[in-house]
C-alpha cells in the first residue's frame, strides 16, 4: 500500500533509548507503579495544565475508573450516540444506566440544546467527547450548564492530547478527562491511558482504583473494588519516548491537514469539516464531508484496489445506538443529525513523516474518483 490509514513514529535515536531503559527496568525487576510510570504522569499534568495524573492501563479504563469515582450507580450518564463503543461501555461496567444524546453537525461533539433536553432528575453527568481532537465552541456553555445543574462533567479526551480551546488545553473543562495511548492515536505507549484532574482526592481515589483498590500501593488492604489497571514500566517508557515528541507531531499534522485544506477547495463532492475558530485541533483525525450521492463503501474500495490508499475508520461509522448490543433499544431515525454525519464522512491519511507528494497523491487520486462517480 503507497499510503497507509496511519504510522507509528519512532526514529532509531528513541528504539535505542527505549531499549536502554526497558533493559533497566529488566534488570531492576521494577516493571510496574516505577520511576518512569510517576516521570511519566507527572510530566503530562504539567503539559496538560493540571494538578495531576494518573497512568492506566487503557482509556477505556480511565474512563470507568473516572465514572467509580463520580459514582454513577443506578444513575444516568448522558453520552453522545456519535462515539467509540467504549465511552458508552464504560457506564455501564460502572453501574450507571446509559442514556445518549444527538451531536452537532459542525463539530461531531454533543449538542447542548439536545443535551439540555435529554436531562433527567436521574442525571448524574455528563460525557463530552473530542471528536477527531476537536473541542466544540459549546464547551464553556456546557460545562457552566452542568455547574448550575449539579452534574459532573467527564471530557473523553482519547483523541484530543494537546488540543486546546482559548488557549486552555483538553482536561481543563471538567472534573477529569480520560486520554487513550492506542497505537493509532497521536502518542502512543502501545496500550495505555491517563486521567488528569485538578482534585487531589479524584487523584488518590483513581490510584487505588487501579491498583486493586488498595488504600495504599504497600498495604495489602482494600477499601473500594478496584481492578488491575495499572500501566506497566514498559508502557510508560513507550509513552515518555512519545510524549517527547507530542508537540512536533501535532505540527506536523497542522501542517498536513492545511495542506488538504488548500488543495481539497478544488475537489468535487467533498468538504472538510471547518475547524472552529476558537479551537486548535492536534487533528487526530482529518475529517472531511462527502455528498449524499457519493458511495462512501465504494470510494474507499476503489482508492484501496486501484491507487493503494487505505482510509482509516470513521468517526464513526455506525453511532452506539445502532450497534447490534443495544438493538431493541434504538431504532434508526431516534438521533438523525449523528446518523446522517457517521454516513457521510470520511478520514484521510495523517501520519508523522507523510511526505507534500504523498499528500498530493491522495487529493489526486480522490479527485479522480469523485469527478468520475
Amino acid at each position: 500500500m503507497k499510503i497507509p490509514p496511519v504510522k507509528v513514529y519512532f526514529s532509531e535515536k528513541d528504539k535505542e533509548e527505549i531499549l536502554k531503559k526497558i533493559k533497566e527496568c529488566l534488570s531492576t525487576g521494577q516493571l510496574t507503579l516505577g520511576k518512569y510510570g510517576k516521570e511519566f504522569e507527572e510530566r503530562f499534568a504539567s503539559y496538560s495544565g493540571t494538578n495531576y495524573a494518573i497512568a492506566v492501563n487503557s482509556g477505556t479504563s480511565a474512563l470507568e475508573i473516572s465514572l467509580r469515582i463520580f459514582d454513577v450507580k443506578d444513575k444516568e450518564v448522558i453520552v453522545p450516540t456519535n462515539t467509540f463503543f467504549a465511552t458508552a461501555s464504560s457506564v455501564l461496567h460502572a453501574g450507571g444506566k446509559l442514556k445518549f444524546a444527538d451531536v452537532d453537525p459542525k463539530t461531531f461533539s454533543v449538542d447542548l440544546d439536545d443535551l439540555k433536553k435529554r436531562v433527567s432528575r436521574e442525571t448524574k453527568g455528563i460525557i463530552i467527547v473530542h471528536i477527531g481532537g476537536i473541542i466544540s465552541p459549546q464547551i464553556e456553555k456546557i460545562r457552566d450548564f452542568c455547574e448550575e445543574n449539579g452534574l459532573f462533567l467527564l471530557e473523553d479526551a482519547a483523541h484530543a492530547h494537546g488540543s486546546s480551546f482559548n488557549g486552555k488545553k483538553t482536561g481543563n473543562f471538567g472534573g477529569a478527562a480520560a486520554f487513550s495511548f492506542f497505537p493509532t492515536k497521536v502518542m502512543t505507549s502501545a496500550e495505555g491511558g491517563m486521567i488528569v484532574t485538578d482534585s487531589e482526592d479524584f487523584a488518590q481515589k483513581a490510584k487505588g482504583y487501579r491498583d486493586q483498590g488498595k488504600i495504599s500501593p504497600t498495604q495489602n488492604l482494600h477499601n473500594k473494588l478496584g481492578y488491575n489497571w495499572r500501566m506497566s514500566e514498559i508502557h510508560a517508557v513507550l509513552g515518555l519516548s512519545q510524549f517527547s515528541h507530542l508537540d512536533e507531531f501535532i505540527n506536523e499534522r497542522r501542517k498536513i491537514a492545511k495542506i488538504y485544506d488548500e488543495r481539497l477547495r478544488t475537489v468535487p463532492k467533498i468538504k472538510p469539516l471547518m475547524i472552529p475558530p476558537e479551537c486548535k485541533s492536534n487533528y487526530y483525525k482529518y475529517i472531511a464531508l462527502l455528498d449524499e450521492d457519493v458511495d462512501r463503501k465504494k470510494l474507499k474500495s476503489t482508492l484501496r484496489e486501484k491507487y493503494e490508499i487505505g482510509l482509516s475508520g470513521e468517526v464513526y461509522e455506525l453511532p452506539c445506538h445502532l450497534q447490534p448490543i443495544f438493538k431493541g433499544k434504538y431504532k434508526k431515525g431516534d438521533f438523525p443529525k449523528a446518523e446522517y454525519i457517521c454516513a457521510r464522512h470520511i478520514c484521510l491519511p495523517v501520519y508523522v513523516g507523510m511526505k507534500d507528494e504523498e499528500i498530493n497523491y491522495v487529493v489526486d487520486s480522490l479527485n479522480k474518483v469523485l469527478s468520475a462517480s
